[in-house]
């Protein structure tokens, strides 16, 4: 079955950096463009970035642009997102999924539980 664990979130100060981890089984990996979501206290779930299955395209949500860049690593069925200049407006519980274009579609039901990141003073 399939199975997506997330790693790396924790608490920090404005302005810190983060690295997350999702590491991937169950399925033919790198045949997956994938992505991380997140979803903040109180809404729900938006797409933060996505990246193709060989990893040369990525794309970003306009809040994080700049400040956020995901990539893969396919020999170790992982992906990873690097956070910098964290905002308090970052504060969410961080997921991964398998994606599909063109409607952007997660993929797969069996979603993790999640790497919470706080960004607060």
């Amino acid at each position: 079955q399939v199975q997506l664990v997330e790693s790396g979130g924790d608490s920090v100060q404005p302005g810190a950096s983060l690295k997350l981890t999702c590491i991937a089984s169950g399925f033919t990996f790198d045949l997956f463009t994938m992505s991380w979501y997140r979803r903040a206290p109180g809404q729900e779930r938006e797409l933060v970035a996505r990246i193709t299955s060989g990893g040369r395209v990525t794309a970003f949500a306009d809040q994080v642009k700049g400040r956020f860049r995901i990539s893969r690593d396919n020999a170790k069925n992982s992906i990873y997102l690097q956070m910098d200049s964290l905002r308090p407006a970052d504060t969410a519980v961080y997921y991964c999924n398998a994606l599909r274009m063109p409607g952007m579609e997660p993929t797969f039901d069996s979603w993790g539980h999640g790497a919470p990141v706080t960004v607060s003073s």
